[in-house]
């Protein structure tokens, strides 16, 4: 082999195994409630075998509950889950460098914010719970935040006592290969559906495209299939996941599967859901239950029960998979533990890898 080939082929190796490193090593960011021992957002990273470590305090903020990134992964977006004076809870954005930068906070249009959502032309979107709106800012290449642009306020409400009273804004969604916007209410127990006119900085509702959902679900947060041609939207209330299909834009309702086993008949809530990337495998939190439900999903996104894993904690919130897919990790709020488990690709199930303290942990946020 001449002395060009063997320079080829070393830098190849290296290259690979640069490549394999970066793949089989993970770092993330956890959100949390700050009414305890917490006092912010904090970094963590995790192996290749899924043994988590605590990096330690990233930011020191109040209620960080949901995180979001922006400007590919160089801006971190962060809500803070609280009612000031003005009955605003805040937005705050950062640069992400050794720790942390914080770069600004505005007024997210609402109070006690519970959701944010980012999309490739800076739009930010925020769903305040107690104000039962969305926010709308944007931000900019350099992480700068705008002041609010618009506020989305909702109307109404369902049959579920309290918690269906009035409008709850749970979370907001940029519908894939659409211009489309998705506000999940569980205090109206609706879908709502929007456009952003970006000259006149407004969000436009089509109140002819709302979708009601069955008697006191309550949706929560939403995943859509990576195909693009249907959505899962899971239901606080009743424990349920609503199945749709996806046709010119448009939501039809496929069917409603419960998380629960047939046979608990104690108080639970769910949570979280997320997909699988090859779009086999649906998991849903059930904070009560205390358990991960898995389904497989079917080539027409019919739901069919693998089983549920506990997660080892109570009151599983958030939870999410790392960027290949093969590890799940779960935020368990109220006994301040992580827990990791391996996913096999294969069958959808979980097997307990590790666990890690954390003091009221509630969002789990991967980089790639």
């Amino acid at each position: 082999m001449n002395i060009i080939l063997k320079v080829l082929l070393s830098v190849f190796i290296f290259s690979a195994c640069q490549n394999s490193q970066s793949q089989s090593e993970y770092s993330f960011y956890l959100g949390t409630y700050t009414n305890g021992d917490s006092k912010g957002i904090y970094k963590l990273e995790m192996d290749a075998d899924g043994k988590m470590k605590m990096l330690g305090l990233a930011a020191e903020t109040k209620n960080p509950s949901f995180l979001a990134f922006a400007n590919n992964q160089t801006t971190l977006l962060a809500i803070n889950e609280v009612s000031l004076d003005n009955n605003m809870g805040t937005l705050e954005s950062y640069l992400l460098n050794d720790s942390l930068e914080l770069v600004s906070r505005k007024a997210s249009g609402g109070a006690n914010p519970c959701f944010v959502a980012a999309n490739k032309k800076g739009e930010v979107l925020v769903a305040n719970y107690s104000g039962g709106n969305v926010g709308y800012l944007k931000v900019s290449n350099e992480g700068n935040l705008s002041e609010l642009l618009d506020v989305q306020q909702h109307v109404g409400s369902g049959t579920y006592t309290n918690q269906q009273n009035e409008a709850h804004a749970h979370s907001v969604w940029f519908q894939p290969n659409s211009e489309r916007i998705v506000a999940v209410d569980l205090g109206t127990n609706e879908l709502m559906f929007s456009k952003i006119e970006t000259e006149k900085k407004k969000l436009v509702e089509d109140f002819n495209d709302r979708i009601q959902l069955k008697d006191g679900a309550g949706p929560r947060h939403m995943t859509f299939h990576p195909n693009g041609n249907y959505a899962f939207v899971i239901n606080e209330l009743d424990n349920t996941i609503s199945s749709f299909q996806i046709e010119d834009e448009k939501f039809k309702l496929i069917d409603n599967t419960t998380t629960l086993p047939i046979d608990f008949k104690e108080k639970s809530y769910t949570a979280d859901i997320h997909i699988s990337k090859d779009g086999k495998f649906l998991y849903g939190s059930n904070r009560g239950h205390n358990s991960i439900v898995i389904f497989e999903v079917g080539e027409k996104a019919e739901l069919s029960l693998v089983g549920h894993e506990s997660t080892r904690g109570d009151w599983p919130r958030n939870f999410n998979l790392s960027p290949d897919g093969k590890f799940l990790i779960v935020a368990n709020q109220n006994s301040n533990n992580l827990v990791c488990f391996s996913r096999d690709e294969k069958t959808g199930t979980l097997t307990f890898v590790d666990e890690i303290k954390a003091s009221s942990p509630v969002c789990i946020l991967f980089k790639n």
